[in-house]
């Protein structure tokens, strides 16, 4: 592939601006926390990876979501939605909300499933995307377009105004946006701060805050000599806004992402978790190309299911994506996946991406699925579908 002169040229323009413009905060009020680092490297307003024009997704980005290697995974959810819908009593108006659909191909695949093949639902169905990041929902109008003319989808800037327009009955979603998050880092030597010298970003280290050392005790575990290990901050702070919004709904909440429990970070498992990703190659500094590679860090699911419960969620499951698709799809034999194959050589192609969505060797084993509901009768929810393989129940 031919990189043209110009891309490369805006791409070490933007980044260079960006490094200054972190150098002249540190400069200005001293070390910054990781969280802070993360935060302006992905989300700095024309600058921050998320925030820039150039495609993230799929083979012309920098990495792939379940939604790009195939729009079985978004038909296979929507089959779980219209149970979750059925569990609800089959309201006139459910809204999905989904957050940081990234460029909307699995609401995209949701909405057009449904249409096709749960009518009743998709009549009911209303869909919310929430996104941040001011040039991917340009470009979500443009996608959904048709959808939002028709409205049964809306863009919105941030998660309360989504649901300030829901009615009573929700179900709110998210693929990969948990690790995405902004965490912060704490070091057997301290909690981690950004600092800079000669014009690199250099680490420093002070004492953990108390909040990452609750953190750490309630739900994780403190880095041994020569470990780091993440504090999940802004994780929890999103689920006290996720369950501030269930008040006076009923519904469900759904997260997937890749994660662990705190008994395998006991285990000794998922420590030090941070990586960046650019051009599908995976690397372990974050501070080599700022605003112009992804950062992330591995989920940490007992926190999140614990402050949702503390916030009045209940619990339903933890489950492998494996577990959970191969769930949904058991009794159609996955149908959705090859109801549109007709030449044998094309349902050959999308088993192997529906073996990559479920398998341990592809996205299977290594991506959870977090359950919780607020509303709704457990024994009506134990018989959701995508339930009958649970690993670890409410």
């Amino acid at each position: 592939m031919t990189i043209h002169p110009n891309v490369l040229d805006s791409g070490v323009r933007r980044e260079s601006r960006l490094r200054k413009r972190i150098a002249d905060e540190i400069r200005r009020d001293g070390p910054i926390p990781f969280s802070r680092y993360m935060e302006m490297c992905l989300y700095e307003p024309d600058l921050g990876y998320y925030s820039r024009s150039r495609e993230q997704f799929g083979k012309a980005g920098d990495f792939y979501t379940s939604s790009d290697v195939h729009a079985v995974f978004g038909r296979l959810l929507a089959r779980q939605f219209e149970e979750m819908w059925c569990v609800l009593d089959s309201p006139r108006h459910i809204e999905v909300i989904e957050l940081g659909p990234g460029r909307g191909l699995f609401a995209g695949d949701v909405l057009d499933w449904s249409a096709k093949t749960f009518p009743e639902f998709s009549r009911a169905l209303h869909y919310a995307l929430v996104e941040q990041a001011a040039n991917l929902r340009a470009r979500l109008q443009e996608r959904l377009a048709e959808h939002i003319a028709a409205e049964r989808a809306r863009v919105f800037e941030s998660l309360e105004a989504a649901a300030s327009t829901a009615g009573e009955n929700i179900i709110v979603f998210g693929n990969e946006f948990f690790d995405a998050l902004p965490v912060e880092v704490v070091d057997y030597r301290g909690g981690l701060r950004i600092g800079v010298e000669n014009g690199r970003f250099v680490e420093t280290f002070v004492p953990p805050t108390a909040a990452e050392i609750e953190l750490l005790d309630r739900y994780g575990v403190h880095p041994e000599e020569g470990e780091r290990v993440e504090a999940t901050l802004v994780s929890l702070e999103w689920m006290e806004r996720i369950a501030e919004i269930f008040r006076g709904k009923r519904g469900f909440f759904v997260a997937i992402d890749y994660g662990y429990t705190r008994e395998e970070q006991l285990a000794g498992r998922h420590r030090d978790t941070i990586m960046s990703y650019r051009q599908h190659a995976a690397s372990t500094s974050p501070y080599e190309a700022p605003g112009e590679q992804d950062i992330t860090a591995h989920v940490n699911f007992t926190a999140l299911r614990a402050r949702g419960v503390e916030r009045g969620l209940d619990p339903m499951a933890l489950l492998t994506q494996s577990q959970f698709l191969i769930g949904i799809g058991e009794e159609t034999q996955f149908a959705d996946a090859f109801q549109e194959c007709k030449p044998p050589q094309e349902r050959a192609k999308v088993a192997l991406q529906l073996k990559h969505l479920i398998t341990p060797t592809g996205m299977g084993e290594t991506f959870q699925v977090l359950l919780m509901s607020v509303g709704v009768a457990k024994e009506k929810a134990a018989g959701l579908s995508g339930l009958k393989l649970t690993r670890i129940p409410g």
